[in-house]
């Protein structure tokens, strides 16, 4: 994916002013977003002292700077979430201008309300938390809950992997698409995809009995359809394979799931295999497992040119809004 204005970027000396460091949770991602822009990953050192507490030493000037920090807070999610805190709190510390928090994937998003008494609403405390530690701005993708947004009093940017996953929809996929949304929650997200496919659109409405998914319903027309099942995560991986086997029974020709985050927790890659999805397609918000990057079911897409570009624009005060589709 390439975006116009990269070569006046690179001419700009206003480049100069920004630099962006990554904690340990995804540097694969941050050194693409830093080939994107063309720009050395900046130096700091970030280890554990012997009794596991996080030691963060910047190794290079970031006084003024426009400083973008890359972490997704994935698992192990409290270590990750509390490295990207002291890397933030050191970057204050050191007088960078201005501190963006580069969260491709955001945990606790889905505890972003209270569903039953006496319970958090973990999501805004990690807002909180950002907020305290000095993010001047937030810069995320496909959160779980879009209202996350408003727990927040500086700005958010949030970006969309629609883009990735349209284009490789398109090349990949037969134009005879029913794009489904796994739940109720999801109809809005897996609209806008059939919209741009020009696919139909079917709906599973699912009823959990507590944690776990104990019936579904398919609403809308699948036969004969090469069907594409749209969510913003996959954890468990149960979901998706429970959704599969129903769409294969209303005559889907095939099923394929296209995910932003690839959580896959637990025995999740087991499932996928045993699953009858034929593909899983994600993106690299997220560091793949071994036993993940070995499924051969498993796609993953690079959102590294979206979040660069976004950073550039960002950086030079232009408009991010023509990044969504």
């Amino acid at each position: 994916m390439a975006y116009r204005c990269m070569e006046s970027f690179q001419q700009s000396p206003d480049r100069m002013n920004l630099k962006i460091i990554s904690g340990n949770a995804n540097r694969p991602l941050a050194a693409k977003i830093c080939d994107y822009l063309q720009i050395p990953l900046g130096e700091a050192f970030v280890g554990r002292f012997s009794d596991g507490e996080i030691i963060v030493e910047i190794k290079e000037n970031v006084r003024g700077r426009d400083v973008y920090v890359i972490q997704p807070t994935c698992r192990p999610v409290n270590e990750n979430l509390m490295e990207l805190l002291v890397i933030m709190d050191a970057l204050k510390r050191a007088s960078a201008g201005c501190i963006t928090a580069v969260v491709p994937y955001y945990a606790y998003a889905r505890q972003d309300s209270k569903i039953a008494p006496r319970m958090p609403i973990a999501a805004k405390l990690v807002a909180d938390l950002l907020s305290t530690a000095g993010a001047h701005r937030l810069l995320t993708m496909d959160l779980h809950a879009g209202q996350i947004q408003g727990f927040f009093d500086i700005p958010v940017d949030h970006l969309y992997a629609k883009p990735v996953l349209l284009e490789y929809i398109k090349t990949n996929f037969s134009p005879d698409l029913a794009i489904v949304s796994p739940d109720t929650g999801g109809v809005e997200r897996a609209r806008g995809f059939a919209r741009h496919l020009r696919g139909t659109l079917a709906i599973i409405d699912k009823y959990r009995d507590g944690a776990a998914v104990s019936a579904m319903t398919l609403i809308g027309n699948v036969w004969g359809k090469e069907a594409v099942i749209i969510d913003d995560l996959v954890n468990t991986g149960a979901t998706l394979s429970m959704a599969a086997e129903l769409l294969m029974r209303h005559g889907a020709r095939a099923v394929h799931a296209c995910v932003t985050h690839p959580v896959l927790a637990g025995d999740s890659v087991r499932t996928i295999k045993n699953s009858l999805l034929r593909t899983l397609i994600t993106t690299d918000t997220i560091p793949l497992s071994p036993e993940a990057a070995a499924c051969d079911k498993i796609k993953v897409l690079s959102v590294a040119p979206l979040l660069g570009e976004a950073i550039r624009r960002i950086h030079q005060r232009d408009s991010v809004s023509s990044l969504f589709v």
